[in-house]
């Protein structure tokens, strides 16, 4: 009887030791949750860090410049060749090649039938003569010299006109060597053209003066 006892305890003892003692479901409920949010907090970071602003702005797609088909003309751009800035530049070089053609066909400027020594000449030699700046161009063609003014047509035998048809004919003499001088010093550009105003025609006429009537 007492060996029953005894072995019934033995029982009790090797079924207790053989099983794991079990943790309460509270412990279980708090250690999850608490790796959850270690687990959230660790992404949170790792997001912020690779979505910083200046790597969406790198990510942010750049438009793209609208597609121009073959052939088709493209946009005018002020500030760059053609369009705007080519007009223009067309619409300058007709005006400049109608002020060349007006400077020769009226003599009111320098032209590529300057006397370029005249000119020099009698800049350097009567710099601030008041008659020497109505000259609008001097030309040479043969032996005359032609000495261009915007004086009117109504300066004949004027002041002005005669010291430019006397400083002509210093500087064919002094300069060329012409001992024959033939000057003619003419108005602006008119109806008639460019009148004479004044003139010496060769060696035995000194004095300038025209000796035909004014014009009416």
């Amino acid at each position: 009887m007492r060996q029953t006892v005894n072995g019934g305890k033995g029982v009790a003892r090797s079924t207790r030791g053989g099983h794991r003692r079990r943790r309460p479901r509270r412990v279980l409920v708090l250690e999850v949750f608490s790796g959850a949010t270690a687990v959230a907090v660790v992404g949170l970071a790792v997001g912020g860090v690779l979505a910083r602003p200046g790597d969406l702005a790198a990510a942010a797609p750049v438009p793209s410049a609208p597609a121009v088909s073959p052939g088709a003309d493209a946009p005018a751009v002020p500030g760059e060749a053609g369009g705007e800035v080519t007009a223009a530049s067309a619409g300058t070089a007709k005006k400049a090649a109608k002020k060349r053609r007006d400077a020769e066909d009226k003599a009111s400027g320098p032209s590529k039938h300057t006397d370029a020594k005249a000119v020099s000449y009698f800049k350097e030699r009567w710099a601030g003569d008041k008659a020497v700046k109505r000259i609008t161009d001097i030309r040479s063609g043969g032996k005359y010299l032609r000495i261009y003014t915007n004086l009117p047509e109504t300066a004949h035998n004027s002041k002005a006109a005669l010291d430019l048809c006397k400083r002509g004919m210093e500087y064919l003499l002094q300069e060329v060597g012409d001992q024959s001088p033939v000057v003619f010093v003419q108005a602006r550009y008119g109806q008639n053209g460019n009148p004479v105003l004044a003139n010496i025609a060769g060696s035995r006429d000194t004095s300038c003066r025209l000796s035909a009537p004014r014009p009416r």
